[in-house]
């Protein structure tokens, strides 16, 4: 199984003293995390796009090609790729570029997106979220496989036998998608044979097995080879020295940035007996000493038989020192002990 993290590159207040970091600190102190979870050996990292205040990165595939620049060996991807509101052409040039510049280790996590400020921003009709997304998917996949492109779709100019550059380090940009819980994102993905990311932030974990059992039959049913199935779990957690500290640190950070999220969309506020809920062995926060999460990764991975598990550490700004030391314990000592777990039961 690969590990590896996601992030939204977030730039919060810290709940205790109010204080907010400049852009450019959040920045640094992204380049940072990259930088050690490559020396740790960790196998991806993830940046998500938004367009609002309190996340910082509209462009992943910029902040991905500094990034390819200071690593050496880890998966660059996307998580996600706000597809429905983009240009199919320039998001594969762009991830092209970033595959060059880090030989051949970029990916493209491709969405509909769980935010919609990038729809108006560039001149989108939501009614059209869908449709959107399908027709541009379909074209982002025939870029990636063939130089030139002739293309028509109801959303974009017609293309007509134009060639898109640069191409690639490899061959294929690895292109994933991820869903929230749609079946009708799950059947998309399986039907074009592509990997998927499940992203699960609430809940039972147990409740989107149905999800990940559609995806494996619709794989198979459309003519695809089940043994390349690629299955992501993508879970919001943090790993601490000890269980205590770790749920009393990530605690206000996350309850300010779910708490704001909630009052957006009718959501009851965060507080501490809910989160402790999520916290329990079988809910959805890995929150924890680094044995509590490995056996939640486990235990996830029982349910969904999942070829790559992303822990989304910062949901809130949490002290870059505790962000840091969270990655060491996640390479140096859950994902070795997670990977062992899973080889004896293959």
């Amino acid at each position: 199984m690969e590990i590896g993290i996601t992030t939204f590159v977030e730039n919060t207040p810290d709940p205790s003293s109010g204080k907010l970091l400049s852009p450019y600190e959040r920045m640094m102190n992204l380049m940072e995390e990259i930088t050690l979870s490559d020396q740790l050996g960790l196998d991806v990292f993830a940046i998500g796009e938004h367009h609002r205040p309190d996340f910082i990165v509209s462009s992943p595939a910029t902040v991905l090609a500094a990034a390819a620049v200071k690593t050496k060996n880890i998966k660059l991807s996307s998580a996600v790729t706000v597809l429905s509101s983009d240009d199919p052409v320039r998001v594969f040039q762009d991830f092209a570029h970033v595959d060059l510049l880090s030989k051949g280790r970029a990916e493209m996590m491709a969405g509909r997106g769980s935010f919609i400020e990038s729809f108006p921003l560039f001149g989108y009709d939501l009614k059209d979220y869908d449709t959107l997304f399908a027709e541009k998917l379909e074209l982002l996949i025939q870029l990636n496989k063939s130089e030139k492109v002739t293309w028509k779709g109801q959303h974009r100019a017609s293309i007509e036998g134009r060639g898109v550059y640069p191409r690639p380090y490899q061959q294929e940009i690895p292109l994933w998608v991820a869903i929230g819980g749609t079946p009708q994102s799950v059947i998309r993905a399986a039907h074009h044979g592509l990997p998927m990311a499940l992203a699960i932030i609430g809940g039972m974990p147990d409740r989107f097995v149905p999800f990940t059992n559609l995806y494996k039959e619709t794989y198979r049913r459309s003519g695809h080879d089940p043994a390349k199935i690629q299955l992501a779990i993508n879970s919001h957690g943090y790993i601490a020295d000890d269980s205590q500290k770790a749920a009393d640190e990530f605690y206000g950070p996350y309850a300010y940035v779910m708490s704001k999220i909630g009052r957006e969309r009718g959501w009851p506020p965060m507080n501490r007996e809910h989160y402790e809920m999520m916290r329990m062995p079988e809910g959805s926060l890995l929150v924890g000493s680094p044995q509590q999460v490995i056996d939640k990764i486990l235990f996830e991975h029982e349910l969904f038989g999942n070829t790559r598990f992303l822990l989304h550490i910062s949901v809130g700004t949490l002290p870059h020192a505790k962000v840091m030391r969270a990655i060491e314990l996640l390479g140096t000592v859950v994902a070795p002990a997670v990977k062992k777990a899973v080889g004896k039961m293959q």
